[in-house]
């Protein structure tokens, strides 16, 4: 984090984001796990919203919020956390290069990724819970009950299923979102075509930026994550096989409309969260 502000300010705005979006975050995870027919097109966004609202009514797209809050107090917490300080330490204190920002959001992603990886477990499972047969639902109460019974069902490894692209994504995301973001700040803030003020609007409009290029690049990993943790035996490459043979290469971008649309007002919100965060932490500790 920034000079000044406490390690858990950022899994603090990521919750607060979180809230909000979660009906497309589901949304979203159901259309990536929910299973296809060999030659039937994926249902869409709205297809598959409207069915599962019919189906089990508007509580179901907010089914999985504790363990998406849970996922923002590791994942997020730890990513924006150690953002600053890896970027720092990188530049020695000097302007960093967009290359420095990229790396920097790549190592605070991996240990992101590594951190949540259990709550991204439940969150998958969770919210994917809906579009699979009754015998097949694992009906977690709350987040804390699905890692306990991950552990006591299929052991303590089981905790780490799906880790390999989980990290990856999480890497490509805090990679392409915080150093787009910060290049794109830096950039309105000095071009004297623009002359944007330190303020609200330069924070939209840089992480309106940040979402397009952050869904775009993570698209594949995450539909791969998705797929492998919500696939019982957790096995990568027939994932990945069985998805190219029913969907063809396709498969990779599932969801990337609803991932924009969830992705998008996410990342607006989360910084804009973040920097008015920080910004009154700075007012506090003063």
């Amino acid at each position: 984090m920034a000079a000044g502000a406490p390690f858990w300010l950022g899994g603090v705005a990521a919750s607060m984001a979180a809230a909000c979006t979660h009906p497309l975050d589901v949304t979203k995870m159901r259309m990536q796990t929910m299973p296809v027919v060999e030659g039937n097109t994926r249902p869409g966004m709205i297809w598959t919203l409207r069915k599962s609202i019919h189906k089990d009514g508007v509580s179901s797209i907010y089914q999985g919020i504790s363990a998406a809050f849970l996922r923002q107090l590791t994942y997020s917490m730890v990513r924006i956390g150690s953002y600053e300080g890896i970027k720092a330490k990188i530049t020695n204190g000097k302007k960093p290069s967009t290359s420095q920002l990229v790396l920097a959001g790549a190592l605070a992603g991996g240990l992101g990724g590594i951190a949540g990886n259990p709550a991204d477990i439940v969150l998958v499972r969770m919210t994917s819970d809906a579009v699979l047969p009754p015998n097949q639902r694992r009906c977690y109460g709350h987040a804390i009950d699905g890692v306990l019974r991950i552990v006591r069902e299929e052991g303590t490894t089981a905790l780490a299923r799906g880790i390999v692209p989980n990290t990856i994504r999480a890497m490509l995301m805090t990679s392409s979102q915080m150093a787009s973001y910060d290049v794109c700040k830096q950039f309105l803030m000095t071009n004297s075509s623009f002359q944007f003020k330190d303020g609200p609007w330069l924070h939209f409009v840089s992480s309106s930026v940040a979402g397009l290029v952050a869904t775009t690049v993570c698209s594949p990993a995450d539909v791969i994550k998705s797929k492998v943790m919500a696939h019982k035996n957790g096995n990568i490459v027939e994932v990945i096989r069985t998805s190219l043979r029913n969907e063809g290469p396709r498969f990779l971008f599932a969801g990337w409309t609803p991932s924009f649309i969830r992705l998008a007002p996410n990342t607006v919100l989360l910084f804009i969260f973040l920097e008015q965060l920080k910004k009154s932490w700075k007012q506090y500790a003063a």
